[in-house]
């Protein structure tokens, strides 16, 4: 059996012989409160991040799934980049496109 007394920062037990009394000052008494915080914070967040990362695992694609293949859009038109060149160069243009 432990009585703590927040008042004067002490804790009293009884001991084999007698009151064992158990002190400390208001500035360790702080210190420990801004560590205990700290922990709670990290612990916390350990936690956060643990349930990112499963939703960012479900939500990632499968690399090993195919893409699938570039289809060209319908109504392209093939154009030469460079027409005094080679003729592999070409580019494609949308026709369907409004005059604006």
């Amino acid at each position: 059996m432990a009585i703590p007394n927040y008042t004067y920062l002490k804790l009293k037990m009884l001991g084999p012989c007698r009151v064992i009394t158990i002190g400390t000052s208001f500035q360790r008494a702080y210190e420990c409160e801004v560590e205990c915080y700290e922990h709670t914070v990290a612990i916390i967040a350990s936690k956060e991040l643990a349930a990112i990362r499963k939703e960012v695992i479900e939500e990632a694609p499968n690399p090993k799934r195919s893409a699938g293949s570039f289809e060209a859009m319908e109504g392209a038109k093939e154009v030469l980049i460079d027409p005094s060149g080679s003729k592999s160069k070409v580019m494609r243009i949308g026709t369907m496109l409004s005059s604006k």
